[in-house]
């Protein structure tokens, strides 16, 4: 079960209220930097499909574009 939240005053406050049993173990994730800015990931899934001109199997032989090695099919 997964649960959002954000932090607020220096505690870890849950988006939508859950009734968690008194004492119950839980595991806390930072899906952010703390800075607030969002992982490198989302800027980076902007730029797919934007690049222009590659051969059409370039996502399966990459490594025999980019390394010279054989194509795999």
């Amino acid at each position: 079960m997964t649960y959002r939240g954000h932090v607020k005053n220096g505690q870890v406050v849950l988006d939508d209220p859950a009734r968690l049993p008194e004492g119950a173990e839980v595991n806390v994730e930072v899906v952010e930097d703390g800075d607030g800015k969002p992982p490198i990931w989302g800027e980076l899934l902007k730029l797919v499909g934007t690049v222009q001109g590659l051969p059409p199997d370039m996502a399966q032989e990459h490594d025999h574009y980019l390394h010279g090695t054989p194509k795999k099919k």
